[in-house]
């Protein structure tokens, strides 16, 4: 039985507690799903989240008393995560895909909201280029002004649900200043013209990802979201929101590691004893409840703190992404350690988690971009 006694924690309210609950009940029934075709299990993913409600997070609602939740975003990524990583993946990206026009989109563009997050609509977040990963102020793709148009020109990669998604958060470049300062955000369906998939990129825990050209896509006035030179601000609140939720999801490879390792080292035998009577195990096994306990404790401090209405929680949340996803790195990695030759066999979960979590380390802001985030907020320059 997983460790669920940090629902108790003063983070949450009842309403959390009953969500974790129901959604755990929901994954144990469902997931994982068959992964053979990844793009029909994203497919599939996305519309079983839908019809069961489960993506009604993923967009800020303004009739609901609590619009903006994040921690009922990151409990859901957690509990999606222990169960099966392309569920956590096919939820994350209907938040992050439309998160800009969540936040800052017209009563037009939040059309859109209502097909993701029923999932009738996959939605993705086109963000970085072959030169501007974390750089994102070094960004080359362009939107010209035309007349009642804009027209974009560029390239995008390494985007998720790349190849599948029905609409696309892009950002480029339209000149109101330098950098940052002169980045907009538009909403792009799929099937404008001039917009095209090129490569499809093959990764360790395989997802859906691509590299998108667009080649003088012609977009209205209409489709920029806010207002032009804001498409920086924008990127960075969205990711300010979701950053912590990607703490959750690697918590949830994390404690499903740990649950795994316990079972294995209760019924394991070696030298006529249980695997955990070696002090050497029981090491291990303390290191890896004390890095989920503490990974847990930074996700949902940041989550709290951005749902008690703090404005922006870039020290939390960068704290709280940085720590859990290289904790849970080797939380995971004890797990393979402990399950021996299983650890490493492909096909058992172990090894799965140890493909999956390594991704996490790198997207929406590597550990060593967010160490020089954490050390400009420390200092007071950011």
């Amino acid at each position: 039985m997983p460790d669920r006694s940090f629902l108790d924690w003063p983070f949450f309210e009842d309403r959390h507690r009953e969500h974790a609950e129901r959604l755990d009940a929901w994954c144990e029934a469902n997931l994982p799903v068959d992964h053979s075709d990844i793009d029909a299990a994203c497919r599939k993913l996305v519309a079983m989240l839908g019809e069961a409600g489960w993506l009604q997070p993923t967009a800020v609602d303004p009739t609901d008393p609590h619009p903006l939740d994040v921690r009922k975003l990151c409990l859901t990524r957690e509990t999606l995560a222990r169960y099966d990583g392309l569920a956590d993946f096919a939820f994350a990206m209907q938040g992050l895909g439309t998160g800009a026009i969540s936040l800052f989109g017209t009563p037009e563009q939040r059309r859109w909201l209502d097909r993701t997050r029923s999932g009738k609509a996959i939605s993705a977040f086109a963000l970085s280029e072959p030169r501007s990963g974390s750089d994102v102020a070094n960004m080359e793709m362009t939107a010209t002004r035309d007349g009642g148009d804009y027209v974009l020109s560029g390239e995008k990669t390494w985007i998720s649900n790349g190849g599948i998604a029905d609409v696309y958060c892009v950002f480029a470049r339209t000149g109101e200043g330098p950098g940052a300062k002169g980045i907009s955000a538009f909403v792009v369906p799929a099937d404008t013209p001039g917009l095209t998939v090129g490569e499809r990129i093959e990764v360790v825990a395989p997802h859906p990802l691509a590299t998108l050209s667009f080649d003088d896509v012609r977009v209205p006035a209409s489709a920029l979201i806010g207002k032009p030179g804001e498409g920086f601000r924008i990127a960075m609140s969205v990711l300010d929101v979701f950053r912590s939720t990607v703490g959750a999801a690697a918590l949830g490879f994390a404690r499903r590691a740990l649950d795994e390792s316990v079972a294995r080292v209760r019924d394991r035998r070696l030298f006529g004893a249980p695997l955990f009577d070696l002090q050497m195990v029981q090491g291990h096994v303390a290191d890896m409840a004390l890095d989920v306990d503490a990974a847990a404790l930074l996700v949902y401090r940041a989550a709290w703190t951005k749902d008690a209405g703090a404005p922006r929680v870039t020290r939390e949340a960068a704290m709280a992404k940085l720590y859990a996803t290289d904790r849970a790195q080797q939380v995971i990695d004890k797990a393979v350690q402990l399950h021996g030759g299983d650890g490493v066999r492909r096909g058992h979960i172990v090894e799965s988690l140890y493909r999956e979590i390594r991704a996490l380390r790198i997207y929406e802001g590597a550990s060593d971009v967010q160490k020089v985030v954490i050390a400009r907020q420390v200092m007071g320059a950011g």
